[in-house]
């Protein structure tokens, strides 16, 4: 749990990416339930689902810019395979969320795994390395905090 009073009033969106399902489920469950345990109502949590890692770029841009929301959490998961496909969607997503990230003040969090197999996909979702939906749940709680508290000073 967040160490922190009334986060109650916070707002997130939370954008999954369909492609590998069974993975990206599991991370949007888990950054849904630990919303829902630090105390965020479920009304004040919007869940959007997108194609693709890709269309997290202009999903999130979206998001964003509806004022709607104190943080927006990418989810996506993108699994090598033959071709340079996995490079080039790596690449542009994350070059993509970077360059909203750093323009905005409203925190995007990169959720979006990247790895060689299903397996290692698997193992990140729930697995033997935890849930990373789970951490990016915690970090959108701290940088809306962040962002609240420097907009204060």
């Amino acid at each position: 749990m967040v160490n922190a009073k009334n986060i109650g009033h916070f707002r997130f969106t939370i954008i999954k990416a369909s492609w590998n399902a069974e993975v990206t489920d599991a991370l949007e469950q888990g950054c849904l339930e630990t919303f829902l345990e630090n105390g965020i109502p479920a009304d004040n949590i919007r869940c959007i689902t997108v194609p693709g890692s890709w269309e997290l770029i202009s999903a999130a841009h979206l998001a964003v810019h509806s004022g709607a929301s104190n943080a927006v959490v990418c989810i996506g998961a993108v699994v090598r395979g033959d071709t340079p496909h996995f490079d080039y969607i790596c690449m542009g997503v994350t070059q993509g969320l970077a360059q909203l990230c750093s323009s905005q003040t409203v925190p995007v969090i990169y959720g979006v795994l990247t790895v060689n197999t299903m397996q290692q996909a698997l193992d990140r979702c729930g697995g033997i390395h935890g849930n990373k939906g789970v951490e990016a749940a915690y970090t959108a709680i701290e940088m809306a905090l962040l962002a609240e508290n420097l907009r204060r000073e």
